[in-house]
């Protein structure tokens, strides 16, 4: 089977299971045999295998009944349509007519699609988020994670040096990444980040605080403090907050494995440091009454005015985080009027004193940060468990606050009752729509627009006088059969054929059949017999019309057809009118004068009890969006923001907004030297306490950088002398190899170059120069090759090509060496290794610039056109073919031997400052990374292809990796990412497989392997998918994810549930931090021949594979 019938099979599957879902849900029916037995005999057909189940239980009461219509009621029903439209919709189902009950369940299925529509999540994704999140809820007692698994900082000091000025990540550690967000949203407040770096504790605390607060407060201060420091003028990376991460989980009184919720957090961080602030306010106040910046930033009033039974108020009321519930609402605004209108205010308005209670809440001063938590938890009253809310929200990149303003209340209340009479208008409007739009009676309607041009294309058709059934017994030819159809009967034969009793006629021409007839008796075959017959007309058509009334019923219905379409088209332009209307309503300067930009946004990605947070952050100065996610720091945009933050896509949702005021630049503006008046940057801004503090941190980052540049150096000197110690070893082996037995052509591999691993090819290795030799050592070489040369027979350039196995360069410049022999003997050795050296690039260029298909890669064979392909520098190239014609083995007659002289004297002419070797050992390694990144590919897919996944996947993984590396440098550094990806992928999905169905097996060893494939293969390579954003590669973590969240609806063993619980978490953290990994495996050594001869083979086999796969 096709990796391409693969992927058609499972998303067969997928749909099969989401069709059972829906049936369960809407019949109610729990039997699986019998929901697949509907479908089966529906085809699939939702609308029939639902009428079917009916039928077949209509007389069984429903199970659970109330409980599901409770579960699936809407919370705020503000927005339910009301008017005649409503009122068709109510049907009593108390009686035993079965159409009343299937016109119900089909509306039942019209409002979820509806509600699919609107929200884009289905009834099914919201149910199975309920399960998941009570499920994980009654058992995250066991989800702890330790340290170890979270975090594995690469022992590379380089690793993690912070490049230039960009903004420094913090380290999550341990389910923390709620404290990152939060502080990096408030750290890039620049106002709030001057406040805090210049804090200092009360004089009168500093020997002892006097109580609890100041207990736990001033120390979180100075971690604070020495926190925001580091971020400023850190050399590092990412920076470790532990120490005021402790003291907060310490106040929060929580477990490791809870997961703290961000707005909590934000309310406990808020109310900490006002406290600080306010004992130093108190301690510098003076007589007057102290101000405390937290307040002043922060911190709001709005004035609550309304009737509490029958009786008039009004109160003013600070706030600090505005709640904004989500559920039932479109957009920011819409959740801003209901916020600030509760119950029915109608009494506010009028002088009557009536009973009503209701409230207004309008806004008297806002902060300067004006942060709105959205409200994406509601409770479950069924379950008895949290959930979160989906849906989509969108919110704009600057808030305009002037109608909520208490100064402004008049005018808002105008324009209020302006749009809630438009609203009803266009209520109304759409009612009528609606009714154009879906035409009928029945639980299947139409556009009338349509119906019409139906009937007019139905009596347009050409008329037929006969049965449908009669032409078909009459005039088919039987399944199979290819001579002329019989013609058809006459009107008066067929009149003759069967008369109006239904009996067989005993007399008359029609009645006697004639030969043919007999010998082509028509055999029904109900699955052979597929093709129409010629003359059965190919659409319906009436049986008798005349042209006097075909005439009129088509004026008549063109004519309501153009009525209907004009209606329509009025409709909708009245409806697009009254849109823009409220759209503009607020759009007048006078109401545009207190403008908020929008400056973070807190993205909240999981369920109710797990997830991940990260924050994007807007930078005024560079005019881009940040993404803020732990320790990586991304450019991000607008349309990746609103993506991830309105709702609706990966269970990713904003969770909090936070807007500043557009009119007060302070909030954000960079502080400046008084004197010099010169932008503070970096250590210059912070106070001297905090910049020896940040001094001691960078030199202790110096010095493990420089430790750990001294420990590789070390290891390089050892690896230096370890590979003099071998080369000197196997000359002295060749020597006394050569000088004993009978004369052999020196192979390239058994004599490798001098400073190489001698199981390596040379023709990517650096070959040293002469001078770089010891001289006893090159005087030795010269004679054992000497000595070979003049024992074995003399044999041409071409002849060698035959006796010996030698990598495709040796090989290019033998031929090359054989072409100049007229050269040679004309001209000497001199000419003929310009001219072979000439022949051999003209031959590695051709082969650099053919289009050759992926199994066929010149650059395995040749390190040349690898250089040649990546345009390397000149030098580089000189260097490297000098080298390949200076090599040793070339020494098999007098031409070569004298060839290869004249490159290596051309080596020895090369001076330091001609070549600089620093980049030219670069290039040769980034040639060893490309040959080692092809052999990771290699086996990885020859794994794959024999379904072993298992041992695949680190080979892809690593191959993936590595090539990414090898293109972030250049586009023929290495292999198709988009190969590599999918496989990478689909070996991800068949592990993924493999471990579903050692779970469905039930037996406790299957159990046992297959959650350890997934907690020690799967899991940790999930975020390497989610890391770029790849649409491909989400989707599939969303495959696998589904997968496993489908046995939370199904009956299992407790044992298979408690496990289930306890992977779930690990599987949904839709963090991108990449965890503790398995070393790369250890890679075999191949000559060039075998790598080129396996890559080819693997490669010619993906051709023949699926577009998709190649």
């Amino acid at each position: 089977m096709t990796v391409e019938q693969n992927v058609l099979q499972q998303h067969s599957q997928k749909h099969q299971q989401t069709l059972l879902n829906q049936l369960r849900e809407v019949t109610g029916t729990t039997d699986i045999q019998l929901l697949q037995q509907a479908l089966q005999v529906s085809n699939g057909d939702l609308a029939e295998a639902v009428a079917f189940l009916t039928e077949k239980n209509a007389k069984v009461p429903q199970q659970d009944e109330a409980t599901y219509y409770q579960t699936s009621q809407v919370a705020n029903d503000r927005y339910i349509s009301v008017g005649s439209q409503a009122d068709t919709n109510v049907i009593d189902l108390t009686g035993d007519d079965k159409d009343d009950l299937q016109r119900a369940i089909a509306l039942s299925l019209e409002e979820s699609n509806r509600a699919f529509r609107e929200t884009g999540i289905t009834d099914e994704e919201q149910a199975i988020s309920r399960v998941l999140e009570a499920s994980i809820a009654e058992n995250k007692a066991s989800l702890k994670r330790t340290h170890t698994e979270v975090w594995s900082d690469s022992p590379n000091p380089h690793d993690r040096k912070r490049m230039d000025n960009c903004p420094v990540g913090l380290k999550n550690v341990g389910n923390t990444c709620w404290f990152s967000a939060v502080i990096q949203s408030l750290f890039n407040l620049l106002e709030f980040q001057r406040l805090v770096l210049h804090y200092s504790p009360p004089a009168r605390v500093q020997d002892l605080p006097r109580n609890q607060k100041e207990h736990r407060n001033l120390p979180f201060m100075q971690e604070l403090r020495n926190l925001f420091s580091l971020m400023v003028g850190s050399k590092r990376k990412y920076v470790d907050p532990s120490r005021a991460v402790e003291i907060l989980k310490d106040a929060f009184k929580s477990s490791e494995s809870q997961q703290q919720d961000v707005s909590e957090f934000t309310h406990k961080l808020l109310d900490w440091l006002e406290d600080a602030f306010q004992m130093k306010a108190e301690e510098d106040r003076e007589g007057e009454k102290p101000k405390n910046p937290m307040v002043e930033l922060f911190y709001g009033r709005f004035l609550a005015v309304g009737v509490l039974e029958g009786k008039k108020f009004e109160n003013t009321e600070m706030f600090g985080q505005y709640p904004l519930q989500v559920n039932g609402f479109k957009d920011l605004h819409e959740c801003l009027e209901a916020a600030m209108i509760e119950g029915e205010i109608e009494s506010l308005h009028s002088a009557e004193n009536s009973a009503r209670s209701g409230q207004e809440h309008w806004f008297t001063e806002l902060p300067p940060v004006l942060t709105f938590e959205l409200s994406r938890f509601e409770f479950n009253q069924a379950l008895g468990r949290p959930e979160k809310i989906h849906n989509k929200l969108e919110f704009p990149s600057m808030l305009y606050m002037d109608r909520y303003m208490d100064r402004n209340r008049d005018i808002t209340r105008i324009k209020r009752e302006e749009i809630r009479r438009l609203k009803e208008h266009l209520t109304l409007l759409q009612q009528r729509l609606e009714r154009y739009l879906s035409y009928g009676s029945g639980p299947k309607r139409f556009p009338l627009a349509d119906v019409l041009q139906y009937a007019m294309e139905f009596a347009s058709s050409k008329p037929v006088c006969t049965s449908p059934v009669e032409d078909i017994d009459t005039s088919a030819p039987p399944g199979g059969t290819t001579g002329p159809p019989l013609p058809p009967p006459s009107t008066a034969e067929q009149g003759s054929l069967v008369p109006p009793d239904g009996s067989a006629t005993a007399a008359g021409p029609a009645t006697a059949p004639t030969a043919a007839q007999q010998q082509r008796v028509p055999i029904h075959k109900p699955f052979t017999q597929s093709r129409l017959p010629p003359d059965l007309p190919m659409h319906p058509a009436p049986r008798h019309i005349t042209e006097e009334e075909l005439r009129v019923l088509e004026g008549c219905l063109h004519r309501w057809r153009s009525e209907v379409e004009n209606d329509t088209r009025d409709l909708q332009g009245s409806i697009s009118r009254i849109h823009r209307t409220i759209e503009m309503m607020y759009s007048d300067k006078s109401m545009m004068q207190v403008p908020y930009r929008l400056h973070a946004v807190l993205v909240h990605e999981g369920q109710a009890n797990a997830g991940h947070y990260w924050a994007y952050i807007y930078d005024p100065h560079q005019r881009r969006w940040m993404k803020y996610n732990d320790i990586s720091v991304t450019k991000s945009s607008w349309e990746e923001l609103v993506r991830d933050s309105f709702g609706g896509y990966r269970n990713a949702s904003a969770y909090c907004l936070m807007y500043i005021n557009d009119k007060k630049p302070f909030l954000i503006e960079e502080e400046f030297d008084k004197e010099t008046g010169q932008m503070l940057s970096g250590l210059d801004k912070l106070p001297p306490d905090l910049k020896q503090y940040v001094k001691e941190d960078n030199e202790l980052f110096d010095k493990e950088i420089e430790e750990w540049d001294a420990l590789q150096a070390r290891k390089a000197q050892q690896e230096k002398l370890a590979l003099a110690t071998a080369a000197a070893s196997t000359l002295a082996a060749s020597s006394a190899s050569t000088s004993s037995s009978s004369p052999q052509p020196m192979s390239i591999e058994s004599s490798p170059p001098d400073n190489t691993v001698p199981q390596q090819d040379p023709e990517y290795m650096e070959q040293p120069s002469p001078t770089n030799d010891s001289k006893h050592l090159q005087e030795d070489m010269e004679r054992a090759i000497s000595k070979a040369a003049a024992e074995q027979e003399e044999r041409s350039p071409e002849a060698l090509l035959n006796a010996a196995m030698m990598t495709p360069n040796m090989q290019g410049i033998i031929m090359a060496i054989g072409k100049s022999s007229s050269v040679y003997e004309k001209s000497g050795p001199e000419a003929a290794f310009f001219k072979a050296i000439k022949v051999e690039y003209t031959r590695l260029l051709r082969f650099a610039q053919e289009d050759t298909p992926p199994e066929k890669d010149y650059r395995l064979q040749h390190i040349i056109v690898y250089f040649i392909q990546n345009q390397a520098p000149k030098k580089i190239l000189e260097r490297t073919l000098l080298t390949q014609f200076a090599d040793r083995n070339l020494a098999f007659d007098e031409r070569c031997k004298s060839i290869m002289n004249v490159a290596r004297a051309k080596l020895d002419l090369i001076k330091p400052d001609e070549v600089n070797m620093d980049e030219y050992e670069m290039w040769h390694q980034d040639y060893r990374n490309f040959r080692e990144t092809t052999i990771f590919m290699m086996i990885g897919l020859e794994l794959f292809q024999k379904r072993n996944y298992v041992e695949a996947l680190m080979y892809l993984i690593y191959s993936y990796q590595y090539n990414r590396e090898l293109l972030a440098k250049g586009l023929y550094r290495g292999h198709d990412e988009e190969l590599l990806g999918y496989y990478r992928r689909e070996c991800l999905l068949k592990l993924n497989e493999q471990a579903a169905a050692m779970f469905e097996s039930g037996e406790e060893p299957e159990v046992t392997t297959g959650l350890g494939i997934m907690n020690e293969l799967v899991v940790p390579c999930i975020p390497l998918l989610l890391v770029h954003d790849a649409e491909k590669d989400l989707l599939a973590v969303e495959d696998m994810r589904n997968r496993w969240c489908s046995y939370l609806g199904q009956e299992m063993e407790s044992n298979l549930q408690e496990k289930l619980t306890d992977f779930l978490p690990k599987l949904l953290d839709c963090s991108t931090e990449i965890k503790s990994f398995h070393d790369p495996p250890k890679l075999p050594t191949y000559s060039t021949l075998e790598l080129c001869e396996r890559f080819n083979r693997i490669m010619a086999t993906l051709s023949r594979a699926p577009t998709e796969c190649r």
